[in-house]
């Protein structure tokens, strides 16, 4: 039995999927109000700030996948986001689990440097710190080896379904509507952006490779690196567009933050959207050769399709 805590997001269902295609008989999706992905699913309604009810979701399991999420809330974020991760981390040592936890890019440097496993944290904002230290958290519990654990991480999002991501916001679901896709900060920058679909199906070949663990993972992106104005001209022309996007500057952001508190959470990533963002995933597609990465347009075109 493979188990996934917080089975609702998109990166969850698409896990899902994948487990259930290709690694495992059993699947236990767990979250405050679960929906079954495929037929067989078993679902467990648990609210992962409680211990004792993720200790009983988890039971029984041999792989424990973490991929629980919340809204941009900063406070929220540091007052829920830890006590899960506990919570999640003691069930799955207690029932003789293995433990993969998706994670992200918010503790590394906001900057142009070539972003490795080996790259150290430097958060910026609040938001970072709360994932700096959940990464602590399960570094220490890899370190302390008392259960294999492994960290996939992921760069930002774009992808079909309720991919939740800028990219997604200003990009694809403008186009959607209609509108000319936008970009924050500047549209001249490199940008390393991850197929959600295969972002899971990365996350569900780490967890059933035991050389995986005691290790961290970048997961796989496409090597091709536009910047973020060839990425929305090239989602207009997928989607049957003449290419053309807009820019929002970095103050009238800060302005809009003002007044609305959804952009005033995207604050603390605005430095991010200065420079280059180049996230190297070479040693995932080094040990998983076979592993097919989607391109961008191949991608786009998925969304398209299925919009």
């Amino acid at each position: 039995m493979q188990t996934i805590l917080g089975a609702n997001g998109q990166i969850a269902v698409e896990l899902a999927r994948e487990l259930r295609r290709g690694h495992c008989d059993g699947l236990r999706l767990v979250s405050r109000h679960p929906r079954k992905v495929n037929d067989d699913d078993t679902t467990v309604a648990a609210d992962l700030l409680d211990a004792a009810q993720t200790a009983a979701a988890v039971e029984g399991s041999s792989v424990v996948y973490f991929t629980a999420g919340l809204p941009p809330d900063t406070a929220l974020w540091e007052r829920q986001f830890p006590t899960m991760l506990r919570n999640a981390l003691d069930a799955s040592r207690a029932a003789g689990a293995r433990f993969a936890y998706f994670d992200n890019t918010y503790m590394y440097p906001q900057d142009s440097r070539l972003q490795t496993e080996a790259t150290p944290f430097a958060p910026v904002g609040r938001k970072g710190r709360v994932r700096a230290a959940m990464a602590s958290m399960v570094l220490e519990e890899m370190a302390r080896g008392d259960m294999p654990v492994l960290i996939g991480r992921a760069p930002e999002f774009y992808g079909p379904g309720r991919t939740q991501s800028f990219t997604n916001a200003l990009v694809i679901d403008r186009l959607k509507a209609g509108r000319t896709p936008r970009v924050p900060v500047r549209d001249d920058r490199l940008r390393t952006l991850i197929w959600t679909p295969d972002a899971s199906r990365a996350l569900a070949a780490l967890g059933n490779a035991p050389d995986a663990y005691g290790q961290t993972w970048h997961l796989p992106c496409c090597d091709e690196r536009p910047t973020y104005g060839q990425f929305a001209d090239m989602a207009c022309e997928v989607f049957g567009r003449e290419p053309s996007h807009g820019v929002i500057g970095k103050w009238a952001l800060i302005a809009a933050g003002l007044v609305s508190p959804r952009v005033r959470e995207m604050w603390e990533l605005l430095p991010r959207y200065e420079h280059d963002n180049l996230f190297d995933s070479g040693r995932f597609k080094r040990r998983f050769p076979d592993f097919r990465v989607t391109s961008y347009r191949e991608g786009l075109a998925s969304i398209r399709a299925g919009s």
